[in-house]
Order: structure tokens, then sequence, then C-alpha cells
């Protein structure tokens, strides 16, 4: 790859800006002592710990080498009013706002405020960096003085349904605020680019040693152990993004296919699904259990619809079905096209028969051909990587002086 001063990062490749490097979230002071003696990190996330593993929690467990972390998740609406706590590791704790049924939206924003204020002192936090999933937080969090703010957007949030009003603006707020601003990919980062003086994309890795054990024969899980192959599977949340009309007519058309679906279904009507009897919804796995349930499939899909809400993510699930030795097929989202579609690591396909076809060139073994350069990509790009590269931005960005 060709840089530039407009190449957005990937795992081994770093954008330097050329711009000012003032850090407009960190804690004013004429100068700043050294960065190591950081070492809290706080954590508003609008996903949950406990949701599918994705990309906050590769980041952030691995984030535990360098910082104690805090993952402060959405409200859960209760009795009473406390803050949860539940530590996962010696090194990072979950915390749970529980909020009073039938509290308003400005009452629920001062109690969070609140509780927010109370953890951190009781802990004597001073010195800590403020790590981003949700710019909504930002409404109750807008008063901390962290040493570094960070903003990964993984997702356009305001894109999915749902989303509320006020997010774009909070969004310019937190973007105004950040000292760094990372992208879960380029799509996302080339929308970002012109925001913000140090933005840097950081598409989704993978942690080859999890997956790649599927290359090996693994016990067949329980649930999936009785259905016949071909299996096609798919792994992720099913919602909105989710193509629920390309997976009927594949059903339709190769009734003797399998089609395995693992993962929650949320924010849409389970009735508009497909149901047939080769179409098998398994539920949510623990990420541990992934790759037994991938060792025992032969192709890997992306059914992905195109429209406002997949039009800038970059699925985890690309990197962990090929390092699984999965085929894929996907929908012709833009930033599997041009990290994967390119270079042939992975099957394009627009339509239900392209789909088709597509999966049968992978069923016969005829694509991808060239697994060695599709192992050396993987490699390249892990999540230790990526977060060792994250870190060392974050570094560098708060041992910088900060204007008064």
């Amino acid at each position: 790859m060709k840089v530039t001063d407009s190449t957005p990062v990937s795992a081994d490749v770093v954008n330097t800006p050329s711009r000012s490097t003032t850090s407009a979230g960190a804690m004013p002071a004429s100068t700043l002592s050294g960065a190591g003696e950081v070492q809290d990190l706080i954590c508003f996330s609008h996903l949950r710990w406990n949701f599918v593993y994705q990309r906050p929690q590769h980041l952030l467990s691995r984030a535990t080498k360098n910082f104690r972390v805090w993952f402060i998740e959405e409200p859960i609406w209760d009795n009473d009013f406390r803050l949860n706590v539940c530590q996962q590791t010696d090194r990072l704790t979950v915390l749970v706002p529980h909020l009073p049924h039938g509290t308003s939206p400005e009452e629920a924003v001062r109690l969070q405020r609140q509780l927010v204020d109370e953890f951190i002192s009781q802990r004597r936090m001073t010195d800590y960096v403020a790590w981003y999933y949700t710019p909504m937080a930002l409404l109750f969090s807008d008063h901390l003085k962290p040493r570094l703010t960070v903003y990964d957007c993984m997702d356009e949030l305001s894109a999915f349904w749902g989303a509320p009003p006020q997010l774009l603006e909070q969004e310019r707020k937190l973007i105004e605020r950040a000292g760094v601003v990372f992208t879960g990919g380029y799509s996302l980062y080339e929308a970002k680019q012109n925001r913000h003086p140090h933005v840097f994309a950081f598409p989704s890795s993978i942690d080859f040693a999890h997956f790649s054990v599927s290359r090996r024969p693994q016990p067949d899980p329980i649930d999936q152990r009785s259905l016949p192959t071909p299996r096609i599977g798919f792994s992720g949340v099913i919602d909105e993004r989710f193509d629920y009309e390309l997976l009927g007519k594949l059903a339709q058309r190769r009734p003797e296919w399998q089609f395995i679906l693992l993962g929650p279904i949320v924010k849409i009507n389970p009735a508009l699904l497909p149901k047939a009897p080769n179409v098998h919804y398994l539920g949510m796995k623990a990420y541990k259990e992934l790759p037994t349930y991938f060792s025992n499939w032969n192709v890997g899909m992306l059914p992905f619809a195109l429209n406002d809400s997949t039009r800038f993510i970059s699925p985890t699930k690309t990197p962990e079905y090929l390092a699984a030795g999965l085929p894929v097929v996907s929908t012709p989202i833009r930033d599997v096209v041009r990290t994967y579609g390119s270079e042939d690591f992975v099957q394009i396909a627009d339509t239900a028969e392209a789909f088709e076809k597509a999966i049968e060139l992978a069923l016969a073994r005829k694509h991808p051909s060239d697994w060695n350069s599709i192992d050396g990509f993987l490699i390249k790009n892990s999540w230790d990587h990526t977060w060792g590269e994250m870190n060392r931005l974050m570094v560098a960005q708060m041992s910088l002086p900060v204007e008064q």
C-alpha cells in the first residue's frame, strides 16, 4: 500500500497527522507528567459486556495490559437506584447503573452522572482515559476531566433503527472533545477524517489462534449434530442489517443446503425471518464455543442487506470465518469488498442467484485458491497488534503539552 498523508491506518500502516497536535480532550495543564502513569480507563458503551463478543471486548480485554478498565454500560430499569459492580478479571470491571422504573430522561441523565461521580470519587481516580463507544454517554459525563478522551467509532449509530434524535449533536461534541478518534473500518474513516485532526482507521481484526483450531476436527455441538451437510453458517446479531429475504430465497432454491444461524434476534420482528426445514436458528453462543461450530460448517456467509445501517460496517466475522478455514460469501458491503473482495479472499454476490453460484464454488473447493496469502494477511491483522497501535497513538497524544 502506498502511504500518503490521508492514508487510513490499518493494523500495519500508521497515518501521521500533518495538522495541529493539540489534544482537545485532555486535562488542561501547561505540561503533562509521563503518560505511563495513567492507570485507569473508563469506557462508556452502548453494548453490554456479556452480549455478542465483538470489538469492545477484543480491544478492552487487551487494554488491561496497560490499564485498569472500568466498563460502564447503559442503565437497567429496576426497583432501586444503585451501581452494580461485576468484576470480570482483576483488571476489568463492568459497571451497570440501575435506575428506578418511571425515571424521566432528564432525571436518568442526572442519576447516571451522580453514580459516575460517586464511583470516581470513591476510587480517588484523578488521572484516567475516557473511552467512548456511544456519544450519548456524553450527556452525563461531559463534566469529567480525563487526561485523554478517545472516541472508538465502531458503527454509524445514527443510521441504526431507533437512534436517539440528539445522537448526531452529541457525536459532534464528542469529536470536538476527543484527543484521538478511531474508526472500525475504512468507510467510517472516510466519513470522519475531515472532522478531526487525528482520525485513524482500525478495521476488524482477528484472534487467529482462537479460530484456527476450527481447521482441525472439533466435536460437533449437540444442537447442530443431527443436521445434514452441506452447512452454510452465519454468526452475529440478526437485526435490521440482516437480509432475511436473501436467506429465504437461498433456502427455497437449495432445500438440500442447511443454513445455520448463531446469534440473538434484536430490533426486528422474528416473524419476518424465513421459516423452512433447512433454516436453523440456534441462538447466541459464547465466544469460546464458536470454533466448534465453525469447524463443522462448510461455508461462512455474510448476508447483509444494503441499507443505511450497513453502509459503514466492517464485519468482525469476515476474518473469523477465514481464520477458521471457511470459504466466505458476502453481499457487497463496502469494507468487505475493499479489504477482502479486491484480494479475492472472499466472493462477493449481489443477488440470490449469484450467492448460490458462489456457494457452489466454495463447496466444490474452487474458492478461495490462495490460503497462504489469506493467512499472511490475517496474522498481520491481529487484535493484539491493533491494540498495540492504538495504545501507541494514545501514549503519544497524552505526552503532548496542552495549550492553556
